[in-house]
């Protein structure tokens, strides 16, 4: 975390579970300040109030910046002094991205370019862009967004000068704002049915500390234009779920008045909801042709072929990785016990089970 010191980064969306993250990973280190760029004041205000009752002693490094990615003036207004940016700032919601898919467009594509351009003409060392598996063989408008998202971040790569810019690609954060577990522990304590949409669908499952330590890898390992992904395990909705219900038996029926019931939780199937795959792919076949192998992380190198693409139409490429598409299907599979020891060593999920005198066995 040296190359940290004195210095001044900026996380775009900061208010969200990535900024939270990073704020708790970071604060008490000799980073200079940390600015929060984000366009809701009440959640900014939440924030101070929470560091400064938390970290009395250091909290006067965070800043807070009122501002939209959506709008570029308002991005170089933010940018002053900056050193480093992780750029998690987006919509993430499959459902409503459907729904307006420009509202998307405009955080994640407009926002994302906004955020080069005034990073690039500030001379800011390096740019982490934060994307999804949903970017990989994308068929929602959340996807498709994040996709053109990573390859405004490559194409900017190749004029950036003195800016660094990579992209991470991850699967689902557990326990991160709008995620599932927090809506099931709820569901638990309302003494109702948990809901999921498909049983056998797969997905990859990951901590916020593992999506902090995977951006870290790209800070400190990326080349322009890289995209790392982690070689995270995946798991079936329904092995999370039982998880889930397995851990907060005992809350089933919890009301502030009321203990728990002898009952236990069910789980009601709601079906696929809009724009959602039966399992998620961080790697594409095609990226895999020369995707790098780097221990529990792969780095996707930018194509940097010349702009006179004319021959590339006569002349292919010969040589090629043998690494196939990675997905939530072929990566690790982890069983009910392995899944309940990912989802219970969360310090959310910790604080959960702890607030109502519920402590694992």
């Amino acid at each position: 975390m040296s190359i940290f010191t004195g210095k001044t980064l900026m996380i775009t969306g900061g208010t969200g579970s990535f900024g939270n993250a990073v704020l708790n990973r970071f604060l008490r280190t000799n980073i200079a300040e940390i600015r929060i760029f984000s366009r809701d004041e009440k959640k900014q205000d939440d924030m101070r109030h929470e560091y400064q009752a938390k970290y009395p002693d250091v909290a006067h490094k965070i800043k807070f910046f009122i501002g939209d990615v959506r709008n570029l003036q308002s991005c170089k207004n933010a940018m002053p002094g900056v050193d480093y940016i992780f750029h998690a700032a987006a919509l993430k919601q499959v459902p409503s991205c459907e729904f307006f898919p420009m509202e998307a467009v405009k955080t994640n594509v407009i926002g994302t370019d906004n955020i080069l351009t005034a990073a690039i003409e500030a001379g800011v060392g390096a740019v982490i862009c934060l994307s999804t598996d949903k970017a990989a063989y994308p068929i929602n408008a959340m996807g498709i967004t994040k996709a053109i998202e990573e390859k405004i971040a490559v194409a900017k790569s190749r004029y950036s000068g003195n800016t660094k810019i990579c992209c991470t690609r991850y699967g689902n954060v557990m326990c991160s704002r709008g995620s599932v577990i927090p809506l099931w522990i709820e569901q638990i304590r309302n003494g109702d049915p948990i809901t999921l949409t498909e049983p056998k669908m797969t997905r990859f499952i990951m901590s916020l500390e593992e999506a902090v330590d995977l951006v870290l890898f790209a800070f400190e390992r990326g080349h322009n234009g890289d995209i790392f992904v982690q070689k995270a395990p995946a798991c079936t909705i329904q092995t999370q779920a039982e998880a889930v219900c397995d851990l907060f038996k005992h809350q089933f029926g919890m009301t502030a008045d009321v203990k728990p019931t002898t009952a236990e939780p069910a789980i009601k199937v709601i079906g696929i909801r809009h724009g959602e795959k039966m399992y998620e792919t961080l790697l594409t076949n095609e990226e895999c042709a020369k995707a790098e192998d780097m221990g529990n992380f792969y780095r996707v190198p930018a194509d940097n072929r010349s702009l006179n693409y004319d021959k590339y139409f006569t002349e292919g490429e010969k040589e090629r990785n043998t690494l196939t598409e990675f997905n939530s299907d072929n990566t690790t599979r982890l069983n009910l016990e392995e899944t309940k020891a990912k989802i219970v060593a969360l310090e959310y999920i910790q604080k959960e089970l702890s607030s109502e005198g519920n402590f694992v066995q």
